[in-house]
């Protein structure tokens, strides 16, 4: 098992993050993160980095002003909505495939009112600079974001690298893209169906989700198929960024093996 025991409490704590810096996969039509060493130990013998990068990378967190004008950023995200007990659900899915309500309400441990929710579908085993990973990935349906907002969770976390499928978004035939030209075209050769019929809403998942106050945070990695079907805590800490649409955060799940606090053993 790959956790760390703290001394004090006896919690484990779990990392949910890709590792974040140069090279990492960078969202097509965006630039790719840019890193140099403004200050060397060689030379002085102190290290600091200067770093441009789109915020939307690795392991972050969407703020609703990403997707609802007016929303709130970053900033404004309540404290209680960055940590909190969840559920770690397995659905796993394959290339195209859809993240369904029905999907939802039959992953166990059962979603209830203020959970985080993390949907893994498996997809971060393919976490790369990949056509697939980003044209290929699995995305939530608009009865699947409805689901969670009705249950009223208060954030949403996936293992893809976004939360809507890539057809609904600029990815495919919609405003500002297609970002990758051959999406639409593979999509209709491989399911035999019409991605404008099937996809026809641009963001649909995000917008609902964001529109109802719920930060969502995508490619979630690290040891997370160790926490499958397990009820846990979870924190994840944006920076306090006035007007930030998104940033990259680092994300712990905690689980009190002893059952003397009240956060999950991770048992269930």
């Amino acid at each position: 098992m790959s956790f760390v025991t703290d001394p004090y409490s006896g919690f484990q704590l779990y990392e949910l993050s890709h590792v974040w810096g140069h090279g990492v996969p960078s969202y097509p039509g965006q630039e790719d993160v840019k890193m140099v060493r403004a200050v060397k130990h060689a030379q002085h013998g102190v290290l600091a980095w200067r770093i441009n990068t789109v915020m939307h990378t690795g392991t972050h967190m969407n703020a609703p002003i990403h997707m609802i004008q007016r929303g709130a950023d970053l900033s404004e995200i309540p404290e209680d909505r960055l940590f909190g007990n969840g559920v770690v659900l397995s659905i796993p899915k394959g290339s195209y495939d859809t993240i369904t309500a029905a999907d939802l309400k039959a992953a166990k441990p059962e979603v209830k009112k203020d959970d985080i929710v993390v949907i893994v579908t498996g997809w971060h085993h393919r976490y790369s600079d990949a056509l697939e990973y980003y044209g290929e990935s699995p995305g939530l349906t608009r009865d699947a974001a409805e689901f969670l907002v009705d249950k009223g969770v208060k954030m949403v976390m996936v293992d893809t690298q976004q939360i809507d499928h890539p057809l609904a978004t600029s990815l495919g035939p919609h405003r500002g893209g297609p970002a990758m030209r051959r999406l639409a075209g593979e999509y209709q050769k491989v399911t035999g169906k019409d991605p404008k019929k099937e996809h026809g809403e641009w963001n649909v998942a995000h917008k609902i989700l964001l529109g109802a106050n719920i930060p969502t945070v995508e490619q979630i990695g690290g040891d997370v198929d160790e926490l499958l079907g397990k009820r846990v805590t979870l924190t994840a800490m944006p920076w306090k960024f006035k007007y930030g649409d998104a940033c990259p955060v680092r994300v712990v799940a905690m689980c009190d093996p002893s059952g003397c606090f009240q956060i999950p053993s991770g048992k269930e």
